[in-house]
């Protein structure tokens, strides 16, 4: 993927709203790949006792990186919406830490593109969920960039 490529794709998730309300980051990206991370925050405790984040943030954060993944495909994405996303949840976050997830589309076809995803806190080797799903996609015209 070229550096143009990643510099827009930054771009354009750097202004998405919610991207931003959920303070969202973007790490590394290419070939399918994406990594995404979003940093505690009390706005978003899903239950005041524990501390921990709400599913909804994390399904946000799945949602997001899996997308991120399918524009980072060769198949050259313009842009995609979410058809299917199955979001397992393993075990609650542990309330102050970093939120990051793994997303990789490993399949696309015409139209639809297939990605899967893992969420993690600091503690790497336990997930806090895992996604599967289904992306429609338009591919970027031949000679844009």
């Amino acid at each position: 993927m070229s550096d143009s490529r990643v510099e827009q794709l930054r771009q354009f998730f750097a202004i998405s709203p919610h991207f931003g309300a959920l303070g969202m980051e973007l790490g590394e990206m290419g070939d399918g790949k994406a990594i995404v991370s979003m940093p505690y925050d009390e706005r978003f405790i899903g239950d005041p006792e524990t501390g921990v984040i709400s599913g909804g943030a994390v399904s946000a954060l799945m949602d997001t990186s899996s997308g991120a993944a399918v524009m980072c495909h060769s198949a050259n994405a313009a842009v995609t919406a979410t058809l299917d996303l199955r979001i397992d949840y393993m075990r609650p976050a542990t309330p102050g830490q970093r939120i990051t997830a793994h997303a990789e589309c490993y399949q696309v076809t015409r139209s639809v593109a297939f990605v899967r995803a893992i969420a993690t806190d600091d503690d790497t080797a336990r997930p806090v969920a895992t996604a599967t799903g289904a992306f429609t996609f338009q591919r970027i015209e031949e000679g844009r960039s």
